[in-house]
């Protein structure tokens, strides 16, 4: 009885504290200059391995080093470099029972490597599509097959084929450009039937790409071991083709004011210095690339030392809950959002579960990492994205922000994370997914 009256004096007292510092530390002023900054033209719409990333990631470490932040363990700056190895095709030559077919009547899709060789005779051989069902639906099941194979198309889909043939790839991001296992489905136009033999020859050309997330700490005191990590991504699309004269894609709601509220929370909880718990603030790289930053900084890690995880996406407007709210995705899979709200009892803010459970959500931010390895890792966020007209346009500019939703958000965060921040509370863990 005794030890919960303590803990009970001690959140309080933490709290009352927190209150009365949280608004010299965390105001208006420096929240502004951080988003504006990130979503300036200058920074080009921080496209992944653009200038303009490498000018916000720049930003960021001098944001860390004012604060005080150390860099990650073993570490000798807040740049946490990896590499990525991008593919571009170079040649592809077929030829079917001694016949070379033209390059209009190739399509090479999923191929994985440098270069890949392959017959009947050390491949999955060859198929082809059915006139009578939809190309679509066939198109994709083979594409995703993981198989070395020919794809044979009839003429009745030429149509779909050549839209196909003529649509811009995206850049493919691969790990190791010569992976144990090689992979390619290579579509062929007009042909009916392999009667003896066929061989495939596909080249990509190689380039090395580095890609760095931003990370510092704040060591913890009695719980050192325990990880407890806030984070945001910070690049974005990039520059575009022209809309009305703008061809920049700020990124300010997406996710500028999510890295923003990032930062500033590390500010706030370096000036407080009573965390228990290690923190860690984490700008994450590649998001809008299939999560490459987050998923790289995940594998560093030992899940089973993190305690948590705050991941806050798109906070620069009002949630469909009205003012003074957000919502956390996966709300239901632990009591994390019970813990946020419990210590919030007595405050204007209050947290919500996602309503938008059919976008999937949970796993489609740089918390999914974690959390597929049972670690209770939200994100939180307040964009109404079933509505919003500025997602992933040229105008989610600074102008279309209300600062006071994304102050008394990252408020909230600071508030909400106490008991967990402090060692008092531990969210329960999420089911790890099969992997």
């Amino acid at each position: 009885m005794k030890k919960t009256l303590y803990t009970l004096c001690l959140l309080f007292a933490v709290t009352v504290a927190s209150a009365q510092d949280i608004n010299k530390i965390i105001t208006k002023d420096y929240v502004d200059h951080l988003i504006k900054t990130l979503s300036g033209d200058e920074m080009q719409g921080r496209a992944t391995f653009s200038p303009g990333i490498d000018k916000a990631a720049t930003f960021i470490e001098s944001e860390f080093k004012q604060i005080g932040l150390k860099p990650l363990a073993g570490a000798s700056g807040y740049r946490q470099t990896f590499y990525k190895h991008q593919l571009k095709a170079a040649s592809a030559q077929v030829t079917i029972d001694g016949q070379a077919i033209a390059n209009d009547d190739i399509l090479v899709v999923g191929h994985n490597s440098e270069q890949l060789t392959f017959d009947q005779s050390n491949s999955d051989g060859w198929v082809k599509l059915d006139p009578e069902k939809d190309f679509a639906t066939q198109y994709r099941a083979l594409s995703r097959s993981g198989k070395k194979q020919l794809v044979l198309v009839d003429a009745k889909f030429a149509e779909a084929f050549k839209r196909l043939k003529n649509t811009p790839v995206r850049t493919s991001m691969v790990d190791d450009p010569n992976p144990a296992k090689a992979m390619a489905s290579v579509f062929i136009l007009n042909k009916d039937n392999v009667v003896k033999d066929f061989k495939v020859e596909l080249k990509n050309t190689v380039t090395k790409m580095p890609l760095f997330n931003v990370a510092g700490i704040i060591p913890g005191k009695s719980k050192a071991k325990e990880l407890v990590i806030f984070s945001g991504h910070y690049d974005h699309i990039g520059i575009v083709k022209p809309k009305e004269g703008d061809s920049i894609m700020n990124g300010a709601d997406d996710d500028a004011s999510g890295t923003s509220a990032m930062i500033a929370l590390a500010k706030y909880y370096k000036k407080l210095n009573n965390n228990e718990r290690t923190l860690i603030f984490v700008a994450f790289t590649g998001e809008e690339m299939g999560m490459l930053g987050s998923r790289y900084f995940s594998q560093q890690l030992n899940p089973d030392e993190v305690v948590a995880m705050f991941n806050i996406e798109m906070i620069g407007k009002d949630s469909k809950f009205g003012k003074n709210t957000a919502f956390i995705t996966g709300y239901d899979k632990s009591d994390f959002g019970k813990i946020l709200q419990k210590n919030l009892e007595g405050t204007e803010f209050t947290f919500h579960p996602d309503p938008y459970t059919a976008q999937s959500l949970f796993y489609r931010s740089d918390n999914a990492t974690l959390a597929a390895q049972g670690v209770p890792a939200h994100t939180i966020s307040t964009d109404q994205i079933d509505t919003d007209k500025h997602y992933h346009q040229v105008t989610d500019e600074y102008k279309t922000l209300d600062v006071e939703n994304i102050l008394s958000t990252i408020k909230a965060i600071a508030k909400s994370a106490v008991s967990i921040v402090k060692g008092i509370d531990t969210p329960s863990r999420i089911p790890k997914l099969n992997q």
